[in-house]
C-alpha cells in the first residue's frame, strides 16, 4: 500500500446491525490505500460494542467504547484527536452515507487547495419534510460560516481543519463538527454525493432533537459571527475581514 495515512471515524449508537456491511464496504472501497477505521461506541444500548470488538480482530480496526453518551460530533471529535493520519474521515454509521464515495473525497482533498472536502448532500434519502427543514439548516449555515450550503456531517479533513474540529469541539467552543470546520479559516469545497435511506432501524434524532440542535448550532454561528464582526470594527482594526475561500477562490463571506 502506498499513498497517504487515512483514518475514517465512525460515532456508532444503536448501529449493531449496520456494522458489520460498513466495514466491508469500507475496506472494499479503500482497497490499495492505507487506511484504519476507529469505531467511537457512544454508549450505545445495543450489541453494538460487542460487535466493533468483533470486527477490531481485523488490525486495521480500532474501537474507543465510551462510558457515558457524549453525543455524534463529540464522540467524532474524540476519534478524530485519537488517529494519527494524514487524511481524515467523517462517516456515519447507519449506511446513508455510502463509503463508496470516501475516495472522492478523499482524491478531492488531495489536490491540495481546500482543507476539508464535504459530501453534498443528494437524493430522496428521508421524508420531505425532514429534507427541507436539513436543507434550510444547511443554507443558514452556510450564510452564517462559509460553509457549502449541501454540507453535512460526511467529510474529509486535511490536518489543519482537523486540528480546528478537535480543539473547538473537545473545547467546548464549537457544538458540531461541521460548524467548526466551517469556521476553521480554510477553503471548503463539496462534492456530490447521493445518500441512501436507512437500511435499518430509525433515526436516533427525534424531531425534537434535531429542532434542538439545530438552533443552538445556529445560535452560536450567529453569535461566532458577531464577535468576529465586532473585533473587525474595532479602531485600528481593518474593517474588512476576509472569510474561508470556497474551492473557485472566491471569498465567502460570513
Amino acid at each position: 500500500m502506498s499513498g497517504p495515512r487515512i483514518a475514517v471515524v465512525v460515532p456508532v449508537y444503536g448501529n449493531e446491525a449496520t456494522l458489520r456491511p460498513l466495514a466491508a464496504r469500507l475496506a472494499a472501497a479503500l482497497d490499495g490505500r492505507d487506511w484504519r477505521l476507529r469505531l467511537v461506541v457512544d454508549a450505545s444500548p445495543d450489541g453494538s460494542l460487542a460487535v466493533a470488538r468483533e470486527l477490531a480482530a481485523d488490525p486495521r480496526v480500532a474501537v474507543t467504547a465510551l462510558a457515558a453518551n457524549v453525543g455524534q460530533h463529540r464522540a467524532l471529535a474524540t476519534g478524530l484527536a485519537a488517529e494519527d493520519a494524514d487524511a481524515w474521515v467523517c462517516l456515519d454509521a447507519d449506511l446513508q452515507d455510502p463509503p463508496e464515495a470516501v475516495p472522492a473525497l478523499l482524491d478531492r482533498l488531495a489536490r491540495g487547495d481546500v482543507g476539508a472536502v464535504f459530501a453534498g448532500r443528494r437524493g430522496r434519502y428521508e421524508s420531505p419534510v425532514r429534507r427541507l427543514t436539513g436543507g434550510l439548516h444547511r443554507r443558514v449555515a452556510a450564510a452564517l460560516t462559509g460553509l457549502p450550503p449541501d454540507a453535512g456531517a460526511f467529510l474529509a479533513l486535511g490536518p489543519a481543519v482537523r486540528d480546528a474540529v478537535v480543539a473547538a469541539v473537545l473545547g467546548g467552543q464549537a457544538p458540531s463538527v461541521v460548524l467548526a470546520a466551517g469556521l476553521a479559516g480554510t477553503p471548503l469545497a463539496s462534492v456530490p454525493v447521493a445518500r441512501d435511506r436507512r437500511p435499518v432501524g430509525e433515526s436516533a434524532w427525534t424531531a425534537r432533537a434535531r429542532l434542538r440542535q439545530s438552533l443552538r448550532s445556529l445560535a452560536w454561528a450567529a453569535r461566532r459571527r458577531g464577535v468576529s464582526g465586532s473585533r473587525a470594527g474595532r479602531p485600528g482594526r481593518s474593517s474588512r475581514r476576509a472569510g474561508p475561500r470556497s474551492a473557485s477562490g472566491t471569498t465567502r463571506r460570513r
